[in-house]
């Protein structure tokens, strides 16, 4: 065990000056979200395994190489969520949803992947996301979309790229697996270990693939979109068409996939330069999942946006950092009866819903200043034994160094003001 402050490798810590301004990204999403009819859903950190096995597919890189599984005492096998969508999927699937009423709602929180550790990718990373479930309609993944383009640019995340495509439904799958085998079956040769294995197993993950010997052949590929049956692309133009009518700019890439198993119909990312190479901010789309117990899929439009991805984007665009905010007041004790008052004081205030601070031992005019001044108080309260037999104190703002001495019993109204 490390016994230096480190965190366990792919983890952070988040203090104080860094969690406002992740505060303030949730506090945008939460405000964003409602306004389109979203609830917030808390779901377990961890679920059965089956639920991810079943849900994203078997054969996807996240449940062969990335999941963090274990037993319980009871022999039960667990895993720590890799991503959000199964776990409130199968939460609502004991609900109305399963009868095609439509279900809206979104989570924050931390997802758990065991990936090489990487510039704005941790083992233990954080993501919001949206799940709209119940009803299938084109103008729901649209709206979805919207929704995203809305919430990125709402916190300054503006000139991202979307691109756009279909994965078509599962019965449009098979002619268009043939040619993309076809197409890389002789090529096998020249492509990562890994491609050579998903030629086989799980053809469309060699489209998501980003390795450089990959990527030239992969340009080449057939558009598999094309060999779609007709009602799957008129969804797609469906799409496509209430997006341009929004004003939403959009790239179709024929070679976008998503990296699980259980998309159908359109599917999104969200790119930004800001980041680079890995430039991807945000992704989602349409999905059928398979779940435990179920006889049929639940069905619903989404999307996640990685919180750490985000925050370094408004870093590259040089965003104006959140600061932690300074108390109202700090409440300077000049002397043993000074500071019982100001304790009692400070109660007072609080309850009123008044940031205030002050020392809580006896300590020097001069420390209890220096304090005030390292919390960024905006205002100091001084007072000492004098003040009490007066009545009155001094309230000095920070600011500019101005004072005034006001009866104490009246400094809620003053600092109120």
């Amino acid at each position: 065990m490390s016994t230096n402050s480190a965190p366990p490798p792919g983890t952070g810590d988040i203090f104080p000056e860094e969690a406002v301004s992740w505060l303030a990204l949730e506090t945008t999403a939460r405000r964003i979200f409602s306004l389109y009819g979203y609830g917030e859903i808390r779901t377990p950190v961890f679920e059965y395994t089956e639920v991810f096995q079943r849900g994203l597919g078997n054969d996807t890189e996240v449940v062969q190489k990335e999941m963090y599984t274990f037993e319980d005492r009871g022999g039960r096998s667990l895993t720590l969520r890799p991503e959000g969508t199964a776990g409130v999927m199968r939460a609502l699937s004991g609900t109305d949803a399963m009868n095609g009423v439509e279900n809206r709602v979104y989570y924050i929180g931390p997802m758990f992947r065991g990936e090489r550790p990487a510039a704005g990718r941790r083992r233990q990373f954080h993501q919001i996301g949206v799940e709209n479930v119940g009803r299938v309609a084109p103008a729901l993944d649209a709206e979805s979309i919207a929704m995203l383009c809305h919430f990125l640019n709402e916190i300054g995340a503006s000139g991202f790229q979307l691109l756009l495509n279909t994965r078509g439904v599962p019965e449009d799958r098979k002619p268009a697996e043939e040619a993309l085998r076809e197409y890389f079956a002789p090529r096998i040769g020249s492509l990562c270990e890994d491609c050579r294995n998903r030629l086989e197993r799980n053809i469309w993950r060699i489209l998501d693939c980003k390795q450089p010997e990959c990527q030239a052949h992969i340009a080449g590929a057939p558009d598999a979109a094309s060999l779609f049956a007709a009602p799957s692309r008129e969804y797609f133009d469906k799409v496509c068409s209430i997006l341009t009518d929004q004003n939403i700019d959009f790239t179709v890439e024929p070679r976008l996939v998503r990296g699980l198993d259980y998309y159908v119909h359109t599917v999104f990312e969200l790119t930004h330069p800001g980041l680079g190479g890995q430039n991807a901010i945000a992704g989602g789309g349409r999905y059928e999942l398979n779940l435990p117990g179920l006889n049929r899929p639940v069905c619903g439009v989404g999307f996640a946006a990685g919180m750490e991805r985000l925050l370094m984007v408004l870093d590259a665009m040089n965003i104006p950092k959140e600061t932690v905010p300074g108390p109202t007041l700090y409440l300077v004790s000049l002397g043993a009866k000074a500071l019982v008052r100001n304790r009692k004081l400070a109660d007072a205030l609080r309850r009123r819903g008044i940031a205030v601070a002050l020392e809580a031992e006896e300590k020097s005019m001069k420390s209890q200043m220096r304090s005030a001044d390292r919390l960024k108080a905006k205002n100091v309260f001084i007072v000492g034994d004098a003040e009490l037999e007066s009545g009155s104190a001094v309230l000095q703002s920070m600011s500019d160094g101005s004072r005034q001495t006001i009866p104490i019993d009246s400094l809620e109204k003053v600092i109120s003001t």
